[in-house]
């Protein structure tokens, strides 16, 4: 993504705090120190000696900077022997003069990430200290290992090679790729479940991630995951993304220059989805830097060098001839760091001086060129760079053709296949061995490097590479005379080299190996019935020691080379796919074509900018056009029929129609948008929204939130979990629910493929109409066959182990304050240890009055753990049912509260085996005898004690917290009384508002009477009559 300079000090930070093996992804600077420059030129005592030295310094800067300038090439004098030994000998006083750097300011350091760490050790610290609960161990961490392909790549490499690890220290991995491939039988043999998801997008991806503790994303191309996993109810899975590919830099690029802001703003939702993101190197979080959200981290070690190594022909006559590099010509490859820093000219000019010797060994004739190559390889493909180098190369009176300087514009394969040394010349510590070594190294390729910390901390000097002092560059000469002898290697020199290679095939295997260990004991939350794994010091020595090749010998090598070079083209081939939306674009298409595929694009997009605005002008004079209003009488008659049928517009369908005459309707309670896909659709069931968010659209489902203001609530919504849905149907049930029976289906149990079948409803629905059970609760969901019990515990055993070891005590304190029980007796209701089975995940179905029965008692037991529990909770967010921070705290305890009510209210449990449909009882009526407390759960208890509390909520109105009367109907014997002294009340008050209003009427005051007419006598009418008649007459003549 281009070059990045900083001018600023060199000072290390050697206090660095990190995780091990981990590098960062932020970037700090450190305050420029003050310059000992002036120190240096005003001393006590100044010698002559060190006056020259200062004038001959000042004039080599002055002639290098000059070759910074476009066309200026200056030509300088041999350098003196002072000069050299000024340079050679003191590097740290150069650097300290100022204005220039070596990268050793660029520090990443992951500061939320870390922050999160700390955090999250801190509450795992307090917790166990606290004695807050108990943890029972009866699974392992579930980890999910997610590819976009199995086909063999290095991702696939690396994670067998962690999975490998993480067994060891007792994780529990499974594999989901959404497309297979050759390395599947690689993950069988490793005794690893292998699930092939085949889908396009979130609709089709059934997989409940809420089963997995924690998910070990790989590739860029598992993008369309990461969205489904940005959805509700996944959202709080932990997600480590792992990315290798560096293609999406052009993405990045083009997109901004084009100002699609759509493409980039996808990409940002996906980076700030996941918790980690995952780099084996520092450049990939500049490359990112657009996306990143402060969870960067990099984790070193990877085998795509090896990978890429193997796969890649060596061509070097070939390429030798395209380079115009001689079949003799030794070969000396100068590369550096990832970065770009203003101190990179000093480096190559320091590794130039050192190579000058070796000029001596290949002696150029009269009109032959000389047989030694250098190439310089920066990352950098600025053209003033190479006139640098060109300017270095003539003031060290190199032979013109000698040095030439690559662009990173070139294949970086091709340069260190045609060397015959690799020169690391950065002096730059990075945090992780640079990859470009480990590249040469797996090519065989013999590799000289400065003694950096983290180069020293993989290879040793003379073994299987050469090393020299930064301090002392003198040193690079003597190695270059050692190794080559006769314008060839020495032997000892190819021996290095070959000892190197088989290094680097296996180079930093324990980074990455204790690396993603680290990562997961880090951010991974268990419950209380998993069982901690082990620390990562544990993971057994043979596990770090090689990457997973013996795994893997079955194919054949070119497919790394093939996978390998398919990631080159993916990152293309993605934004095609993005841009694909408005026109038809290739990945192959020539550079003569992008720019006619690009003012295509540009004019679609002008089109669609076009019509959007048409579209809105219409809908704002349609707005603006005259419409009828009619009077005010219709206007507010309107109105009021809209707001009485605003959640009742829609026809109704078949599904509905049907649901009115069957017995059974089964109601499936999800949250968000993730649930979606394992929803039924029909007239049997029928979806309850607990999120108005997340509601199906086009679906006859019902709003909770609506039903019930108190789901409106985010904290009761999530304390409460599915069982919030019980509350609301059961609020005014009437309205929306007429079948005699009713059910409840977890979309958990769809996911777990322990639904009910067409068969088994079919039997339920025959078992309902003939009663043959009578009042029962038949479940299909049962404890003994859930994956959080593999060790079949009995009830209270299960209980205590998802609840933190504090159920049975969360139970008994909840039925005294239920009861008002205040002597300290047992009051733990007692559940048989046997073969019998027990319902789990809300999947069961029994009669409606039934029901409402269990939501009286289920009210009453809420409110009494409620009031114990509310303070603590709300307060810390810590809950005594679990380990740490939990938002649904009582829902795993609510989970299993249908089974104690079953029980000690005497009715039949029958369990339905979901795929056939047969029928089996538990837990025989004759069995119960003597232990069930049928008068604590009878109807006629329950229902005094629910009016007790509805006339104290009616009556007395109570100001403390109280969630009883926000959880359902409140309703008492005393309401209809009140309510008809209401009305009697209401009709008194008309009758006297119409006496009042007759009394006022009749004590109007009336106007007095201005005039008035009196008919006069016949007599005087018969002679008016006759005298308008002749006056007629005589008006006619």
């Amino acid at each position: 993504m281009g070059s990045l300079e900083f001018g600023v000090s060199l000072k290390k930070d050697h206090n660095l705090g990190r995780l091990p093996s981990l590098s960062s992804s932020r970037i700090e600077r450190a305050h420029r120190p003050r310059s000992r420059f002036p120190r240096f030129l005003l001393p006590k005592k100044f010698g002559y000696l060190q006056w020259i030295c200062t004038i001959v310094v000042f004039s080599l800067f002055l002639v290098l900077f000059q070759a910074f300038l476009p066309g200026t090439l200056v030509e300088r004098p041999e350098d003196s022997r002072e000069n050299w030994e000024l340079v050679s000998g003191d590097l740290n006083y150069l650097k300290e003069i100022g204005g220039l750097d070596f990268g050793e300011d660029l520090r990443f350091k992951p500061t939320r990430v870390l922050t999160k760490l700390q955090k999250e050790a801190r509450e795992r610290n307090v917790s166990s200290w606290s004695g807050r609960g108990e943890r029972f161990g009866y699974r392992k961490p579930r980890i999910a290992l997610v590819f976009n392909d199995l086909e063999v790549d290095p991702y696939q490499i690396l994670m067998a090679t962690v999975a490998a690890a993480l067994l060891e220290i007792g994780y529990a991995v499974e594999v989901l790729s959404l497309e297979d491939g050759p390395s599947h039988p690689v993950w069988r043999h490793m005794a690893l479940p292998v699930t092939i998801i085949q889908a396009d997008d979130c609709a089709g991806i059934l997989v409940d991630w809420l089963n997995y503790d924690g998910i070990l994303l790989n590739s860029f191309e598992t993008r369309v995951l990461v969205s489904c996993l940005a959805q509700a109810p996944f959202k709080s899975v932990p997600v480590i993304w792992t990315i290798h590919e560096k293609t999406l830099d052009s993405l990045v690029t083009q997109s901004s220059l084009s100002e699609d802001a759509e493409i980039l703003s996808n990409w940002k939702k996906c980076f700030n989805r996941a918790t980690v993101v995952v780099f084996p190197d520092d450049a990939l979080p500049i490359i990112y830097s657009s996306f990143d959200a402060g969870n960067y981290l990099v984790v070193p070690g990877t085998p795509i060098e090896a990978c890429e190594a193997d796969s890649l022909v060596l061509r070097n006559e070939e390429l030798r001839i395209e380079t115009g590099i001689g079949h003799d010509d030794f070969t000396v490859a100068i590369v550096g760091s990832q970065f770009s820093y203003k101190g990179l000219w000093l480096e190559h000019a320091l590794v130039l001086r050192a190579l000058k010797p070796l000029l001596a060994e290949f002696p150029s004739g009269t009109n032959s060129s000389c047989p030694l190559k250098i190439l310089i390889f920066t990352r950098d493909s600025n053209s003033n760079y190479t006139l640098a180098v060109e300017a270095i190369s003539s003031s060290l009176q190199y032979p013109r053709g000698v040095i030439e300087h690559i662009s990173s514009d070139t294949h970086t394969d091709d340069i260190i296949k045609i060397a015959d040394v690799v020169i690391y010349s950065s002096f730059h510590e990075e945090e992780s061995f640079p990859d470009i070594l480990v590249k040469s190294m797996c090519f065989g390729k013999l590799i000289i490097a400065p003694n950096l910390h983290m180069i020293q901390k993989h290879v040793d000097d003379r073994v299987n590479a050469y090393l020299f002092p930064k301090e002392d560059i003198k040193v690079l000469t003597t190695i270059m005379s050692e190794v080559v002898s006769r314008k060839r290697l020495s032997p000892r020199a190819h021996k290095v080299a070959l000892t190197g290679k088989q290094t680097a095939r296996n180079l930093m295997v324990s980074e990455a190996v204790e690396g993603y260990a680290a990562l997961l004991e880090g951010f991974l939350v268990f419950p209380s019935e998993v069982a901690p794994p082990k620390p990562v010091v544990q993971i057994p020595s043979r596990n770090k020691k090689e990457w997973l090749w013996n795994m893997f010998e079955m194919f054949d090598e070119s497919a790394y080379g093939n996978r390998t070079s398919q990631s080159s083209i993916s990152g293309d081939q993605d934004r095609d796919t993005e841009i694909d939306r408005g026109t038809e674009k290739t990945g192959g298409a020539s550079a003569g074509d992008e720019a006619f595929v690009y003012s295509i694009w540009e004019e679609e997009k002008e089109i669609q900018i076009a019509n959007a605005r048409k579209k809105r002008e219409e809908e704002e004079l349609k707005d603006r056009s005259d419409q009828p209003r009619g009077t005010w009488e219709d206007v507010y008659r309107n109105a009021k029929r809209a707001d009485r049928l605003k959640n009742v517009l829609h026809e109704r369908d078949d599904g509905e129609i049907e649901r009115t005459g069957q017995p059974l309707c089964i109601y499936e309670p999800y949250f968000g948008e993730g649930t979606w896909p394992f929803l039924h659709l029909g007239s049997l069931y029928r979806g309850i929204d607990l999120d108005t968010r997340g509601r199906r659209p086009g679906v006859d489902d019902i709003d909770a939130s609506s039903r019930l203001p108190l789901l409106s609530d985010p904290y009761y919504r999530d304390i409460l979990g599915e069982f919030g849905a019980f509350f609301a149907i059961a609020n005014r049930v009437d309205r929306i629910h007429k079948n005699s029976w009713i059910g409840f289906q977890s979309w958990r149990g769809t996911a777990r493929k322990a639904a009910l079948s067409k068969i088994a409803e079919r039997n339920l629905l025959d078992a309902i109409q003939a009663q043959r059970h009578g009042d029962a609760l038949y479940f299909w969901m049962r404890m003994d066959l859930d994956p959080r019990n593999p060790l079949k515990q009995d009830f209270w055993s299960f209980c205590d182990a998802i609840n933190a070891g504090n159920c049975r005590s969360a139970f008994s304190d909840s039925f005294k304050r239920m009861y008002g029980i205040k002597h300290d007796e047992a009051t733990l209701p007692e559940m048989p240890v046997g073969g019998a089975a027990w319902s789990v995940m809300h999947s069961w179905a029994l009669p409606t009055r039934s029901f409402l029965e269990f939501v009286m008692f289920s009210r009453m037991f809420v409110d009494a753990m409620d009031a114990q529990m509310y303070d603590e909770h709300h307060g810390s967010g810590h809950c005594r049912l679990n380990l740490l921070q939990d938002k649904h705290c009582y829902s795993r305890v609510l989970e299993l509260l249908v089974n104690v009510w079953a029980y000690h209210s005497a009715r039949r449990m029958v369990y339905i085996e979901p795929e056939s449909g047969l029928m089996q009882e538990q837990h025989k009526l004759k069995s119960r005898r003597g232990r069930m407390w049928v008068k604590w759960f009878s109807f006629t208890t329950l229902k005094t004690m629910d009016e007790d509390l509805a006339e104290e909520a009616d009556s007395d109105k109570p100001r403390r917290r109280w969630l009883w009367p926000w959880t359902g109907e409140v309703f008492w014997e005393g309401m209809l009384e009140k309510e008809r002294n209401l009305r009697q009340q209401q009709r008194e008050k008309r009758k006297r508002e119409s006496r009042a209003k007759a009394e006022r009427i009749k004590r109007r005051n009336h106007q007095k009477v201005i005039g008035k007419y009196v008919k006069p006598p016949p007599e005087e009418e018969e002679r008016q009559v006759g005298n308008s008649t002749t006056t007629i007459a005589m008006a006619r003549r």
